[in-house]
């Protein structure tokens, strides 16, 4: 995989487009029991929940994320997509390093509607295309619902990176196996947090015990209007969008 300066590179040259391309999104209402029902004997079940609406694009998530994870200079585990709606209805989608440095100034091509931030990862979905197409069962599914990369049995051939709907995974160049987030795997089952909700300074980012029905980032799940990134394509992301504009679904 070449280096990449940007995420809309790294899409292009992964063969994905942004917004128009299949980045969908629809509004859900996550049934009360529906995610326990599920679950089995799991003691936990996790679930993501990004509100756009309080991200304001400053990229410490991004950053903490590299850190904890040593993420390769110029890939992400996670990045922050701005988009910008003009009068008219166009719009357009930046990232630049993956927002990681903050919101560059906007570059007005015309009359500005409204502008937002967006973070995107790996959507940890019930049903994963990453999961069916791995040759070896490297990539799986945890007790915990967070879906992870056993690097000890990648053979880096790269289908679940090309299987995955939302763009959301490498060929690492280090280790030559496929990488991507996951949830901080290594903190959440100790109790903490994952890096980028952590680092969030507005409470953007939050994780959810599903399997907890007092967990306050649960109830918003399951009793407000969130939504889901390409809903039609049956994978069931865990990642939950609060306040997404209809330009982005």
């Amino acid at each position: 995989m070449a280096m990449v300066t940007n995420r809309r590179d790294f899409l292009k040259q992964a063969g994905w487009t942004m917004l128009g391309g299949g980045l969908m999104a629809a509004v859900v209402q996550v049934p009360a029991t529906g995610a326990q029902a599920s679950s089995g004997g799991r003691t936990h079940l996790y679930g993501y929940v990004v509100d756009t609406h309080k991200c304001i694009g400053c990229g410490k998530c991004v950053g903490a994320c590299r850190h904890e994870n040593k993420v390769p200079e110029n890939y992400y585990r996670t990045w922050i997509e701005r988009y910008t709606i003009y009068a008219g209805g166009r719009v357009e989608v930046d990232s630049v390093h993956g927002g990681e440095k903050g919101a560059a100034p906007l570059e007005k091509t015309g009359t500005v509607d409204r502008s937002f931030f967006v973070p995107k990862l790996c959507n940890h979905c019930k049903e994963p295309n990453c999961v069916q197409v791995c040759p070896v069962g490297a990539t799986y599914v945890s007790r915990q619902g967070v879906v992870l990369v056993d690097e000890k049995h990648c053979v880096g051939c790269g289908y679940c990176i090309q299987a995955c709907p939302y763009a959301v995974r490498f060929l690492n160049p280090e280790t030559r196996t496929a990488d991507k987030c996951t949830l901080c795997y290594h903190r959440v089952t100790k109790g903490l947090k994952p890096a980028c909700v952590a680092a969030c300074p507005v409470g953007a980012r939050q994780l959810a015990d599903m399997k907890d029905q007092f967990d306050p980032v649960r109830k918003r799940i399951i009793t407000e209007r969130v939504a889901v990134l390409q809903p039609e394509l049956l994978t069931e992301p865990q990642c939950f969008y609060l306040a997404l504009d209809k330009e982005v679904r």
